[in-house]
């Protein structure tokens, strides 16, 4: 009974990455020609690739905005400015269920 659930337990850890791609099958290698037409595509949204410029992620994002929303195009990527947001502070000392006074206050 136990070397059955040993089986069981390594046939399940053999056949968790079998089912877990994180790439579909639809999106095959990108070509030199698509690589050429994107950049082709940013460079008339306004991007200068050869330009030194500080805010270089940020110009390329808002280039590739531009070009995303000429297609018509919806996707994932990088949080767009003063959008991001974070969460609540951390909590240094235990609180008793009020949230005022310390876990072991009045013991």
């Amino acid at each position: 009974m136990k070397s059955l659930v040993y089986a069981m337990v390594a046939a399940s850890a053999l056949s968790i990455p079998l089912v877990s791609f994180a790439q579909s099958s639809d999106n095959g290698p990108v070509t030199r020609a698509q690589v050429r037409q994107d950049l082709i595509n940013v460079e008339q949204a306004g991007y200068n690739p050869s330009a030194r410029s500080p805010n270089y992620p940020n110009d390329i994002q808002a280039a590739e905005q531009r070009v995303n929303e000429g297609q018509g195009a919806t996707g994932y990527g990088g949080v767009a400015a003063g959008s991001s947001q974070s969460g609540a502070p951390v909590q240094l000392h235990p609180t008793n269920v009020d949230g005022v006074h310390s876990l072991y206050y009045g013991r």
